[in-house]
């Protein structure tokens, strides 16, 4: 069985400018929240006594992260828009629990 990615079935699409901007935005929102889980896995794991929970979960949360990314479609505004939104904040949540 072939693995393949969501993106590779879609058909052509004519993108404006203003979708492709807005599409990689929120993109790079997800990417955020990606990281900022990375770098709370970073901190726990440099703790004396990491707590295995913590990490899990966020290793978990960046699997769906990965799989939300991939549902993101550049022609739906209002998916985008709320996507941007959502996963800066999501980014800043888990950035605010390092201290």
């Amino acid at each position: 069985m072939t693995n393949i990615s969501v993106t590779d079935q879609l058909g052509p699409h004519e993108w404006s400018n203003e979708e492709t901007a807005a599409y990689e935005a929120a993109v790079e929102a997800v990417n955020g929240a990606v990281g900022a889980y990375s770098a709370l896995i970073a901190s726990e794991e440099a703790r004396p006594e990491p707590d295995a929970g913590v990490i899990s979960e966020a290793r978990e949360a960046q699997s769906r992260l990965a799989r939300e990314r991939e549902g993101l479609r550049s022609n739906d505004r209002e998916q985008i828009v709320a996507a941007r939104a959502d996963y800066a904040r999501l980014a800043r949540e888990v950035l605010e629990r390092l201290g």
